[in-house]
């Protein structure tokens, strides 16, 4: 009979790591026949050797990371840390409301349904929703979803500012679109090429900012704890092209889009166009979950109604008229977008008062210069 001393030396031995594989004998022998106990195969000591082989196999892939997975990781733990402000006592007067939801009770909800993300990558989402409150004037944050990339996926966030906050944030940008422009004019001035009489249709102008397709801004980030990405609000032109052209998303936000007909910009335009698209088709309540504000309720001019809070006095429905095959207890609360790429639509031939002042003022400098 074996000694303890023997039982022990043998058994330190198989614990001996493979520098190679980094694995050691004792562990590999423990998993194969877990995996034999487990599955119970009528003929588990003929595909004894394949076990062996997909057991090593899985255990040396999970200890590959590339450098890319393990600065990912360094991030990702960074969420984790807590602020110093979260470690300060809120005053009373500075309590707010917490624009962000619980959104490991919503994904409770759809794990119900069989649908979701996995319980560890919806907390790290949340963590990483809660630094973008953390860092922006936001009233309402909540996540819109994941998209898929052939390289890099898209975590998507849909937010509303506070009143005034996003004018603030806007300013910078619309100052470098005006600058911009500028430099094209100065450079078709410039030009003495003679110009075609042809004259391309009038540009259907975008939707303000909390209205229509733009009602909502968006961010988006590659993985949670990365940086998030302010997507630029939608022009008509670039949903009315994302209808027609089918383009896999890359992750790369600066990835030219290249379709025919021509994309007019980059993925960044592209992911906003289609997750426009996505949200017009795709949201859907209750019928009264939602009642439509006071101000909206004369429809008198056709242009729809765009804003609606929640009807606290809605009765929930009974499973039997909600899976009522009719749908009819079901409505969308998102504006459609119309072919036009626009949920508002509007006359490109009529100029507006900007517009007919310009006109008036070039019509007065062309008379000076003749004079």
């Amino acid at each position: 009979m074996a000694s303890e001393a023997l039982i022990a030396n043998a058994k330190d031995f198989l614990k001996t790591e493979s520098p190679d594989s980094k694995l050691n004998l004792y562990d590999h022998l423990a998993s194969i026949l877990h995996s034999v106990l487990e599955g119970r195969t009528t003929n588990s000591v003929d595909v004894f050797e394949d076990t062996s082989r997909n057991i090593k196999n899985n255990a040396t892939n999970e200890n590959e990371l590339s450098e890319e997975d393990i600065a990912i990781i360094k991030l990702q733990n960074n969420l984790f840390e807590k602020s110093s402000a979260e470690d300060a006592e809120p005053e009373p007067e500075d309590e707010v409301e917490m624009p962000l939801p619980d959104l490991m009770d919503t994904a409770h909800y759809f794990e119900q349904a069989g649908v979701g993300l996995g319980r560890e990558e919806t907390f790290r989402i949340f963590l990483a929703l809660k630094n973008l409150v953390d860092t922006h004037t936001l009233q309402n944050v909540r996540f819109w979803g994941k998209i898929f990339g052939t390289m890099k996926n898209y975590i998507v966030a849909e937010v509303e500012y506070r009143e005034g906050a996003e004018d603030e944030e806007g300013e910078e940008g619309e100052e470098a679109e005006e600058a911009k422009e500028e430099e094209e004019e100065e450079e078709k001035e410039e030009d003495d090429i003679p110009k075609p009489d042809y004259k391309p249709p009038p540009k259907i102008p975008k939707e303000e900012n909390g209205t229509g397709c733009n009602k909502k801004t968006y961010f988006v980030c590659n993985e949670p704890g990365t940086e998030w990405v302010k997507l630029p609000p939608v022009e008509p032109a670039e949903i009315v092209c994302a209808r027609q052209i089918k383009k896999f998303f890359t992750g790369d936000l600066n990835a030219p889009v290249i379709s025919y007909p021509p994309f007019p910009g980059t993925e960044i335009n592209y992911l906003r166009a289609q997750i426009a698209r996505i949200s017009a088709s795709t949201h859907i309540s209750p019928v009264d979950y939602f009642k439509f504000e006071e101000d909206d309720e004369d429809d008198s001019d056709g242009e729809g109604r765009d804003s609606y809070t929640l009807n606290v006095e809605f009765e929930p429905l009974r499973i039997d008229e909600l899976t009522d095959p009719s749908l009819i207890t079901w409505v969308h609360h998102m504006q459609h977008i119309l072919p036009q790429g626009r949920c508002q639509w509007i006359n490109p031939a009529m100029k507006t008062d900007a517009e007919e002042f310009d006109e008036e003022e070039e019509e007065e400098e062309n008379e000076d210069q003749e004079e």
